[in-house]
């Protein structure tokens, strides 16, 4: 079996947390057409993207 359900849930952070990070490195030397796509990437990843791209300054 894959674990119990906290595990998962666990592995799913960690794994959403590096991959918002990532996006947030690339965010910073991107351009503005660039910035566009990752904040649609953001907000298909994680339920409080709104946050986060105003807090990013991708829009």
């Amino acid at each position: 079996m894959a674990g119990t359900e906290r595990q998962r849930e666990i592995r799913r952070r960690r794994t959403r947390a590096k991959k918002l990070a990532l996006l947030h490195k690339k965010s910073e030397k991107s351009s503005k057409q660039e910035k566009l796509v990752i904040a649609d990437k953001v907000r298909r990843l994680t339920p409080g993207a709104e946050q986060l791209i105003k807090a990013w300054k991708l829009s």
